[in-house]
């Protein structure tokens, strides 16, 4: 299925029935968004023996990720109308979620507490994460996933494509990191350009959008409950005292068949 939230664009395979995930090289190829399907993420859905499903994430070059809100959000939303079930629980490699539809045709995720001690982001050393000693005083968050948030007077005047591919591979972060460049509007509304790990720039993240605000939230710059517009819409992110609720639009594109031919050319 092709599937996004905002723009932030999905493949999910389902493998509840059974079946493999696919190589990494193989979703690199359904990524090629001229000779595959194109995504930002690849998703697989997967049975879980507690939780209502389980779900896998990968980017799209072929890596791993614990975590990826707008595809849960997504995956959340189609097993809802397909169950008739208004509120779920989805294990991923992060933490163990809860999703609940939030009206109006939106859906609501909890994505868990963020994670603030640098060996679990993970950091190559121990450093003050809320001021951390790179150029531009960013923060370091983790959601399931690294994540390195600068705080900039205009998100548009920086050159994302330089600024994104320069500090994901920064030597601090042993396992590479999404980078978020966040303009802070008021106390409850930032603006936010996104590069994700293992993919570049997106139209929207939530993991991205999650850790923006708590950043925001740690450095007092905003509150809680934020406002993020995205250049795919807006995510409205509350970082509650059980974890980062995010909530925001799906949309189901096509379901489809990847041919055998294709598949092993």
């Amino acid at each position: 299925m092709k599937m996004h939230g905002l723009g932030n664009d999905f493949v999910v395979i389902d493998l509840r029935d059974g079946g493999p995930a696919p190589a990494p090289a193989v979703i690199a190829r359904i990524a090629d968004r001229n000779r595959g399907v194109g995504f930002d993420q690849l998703a697989a859905i997967l049975p879980d023996d507690e939780a209502d499903l389980r779900l896998r994430f990968w980017n799209a070059d072929g890596s791993l990720s614990a975590a990826c809100g707008n595809a849960t959000r997504c995956i959340a939303r189609y097993i809802m109308d397909e169950t008739g079930q208004d509120r779920l629980t989805l294990r991923t490699d992060h933490a163990l979620l809860r999703a609940e539809d939030a009206g109006n045709g939106e859906t609501r995720v909890n994505m868990g507490q963020p994670v603030l001690d640098w060996r679990e982001i993970p950091l190559a050393e121990d450093v003050d994460i809320d001021h951390l000693p790179i150029e531009g005083d960013p923060v370091a968050t983790g959601m399931g996933n690294p994540h390195l948030t600068f705080f900039v007077h205009d998100a548009m005047a920086i050159d994302l494509a330089e600024f994104g591919a320069r500090y994901e591979h920064h030597p601090l972060y042993p396992e590479r990191t999404n980078v978020e460049i966040v303009q802070v509007v008021s106390s409850h509304e930032i603006n936010l350009r996104i590069w994700e790990r293992g993919t570049g720039p997106t139209l929207a993240s939530g993991s991205c959008s999650c850790a923006a605000v708590v950043a925001a939230a740690r450095r007092g710059l905003t509150g809680r409950k934020v406002t993020v517009n995205v250049p795919g819409g807006v995510l409205r992110i509350d970082w509650r005292e059980d974890g980062v609720w995010m909530q925001g639009p799906t949309s189901h594109v096509f379901s489809g068949v990847l041919t055998p031919d294709w598949l092993t050319e």
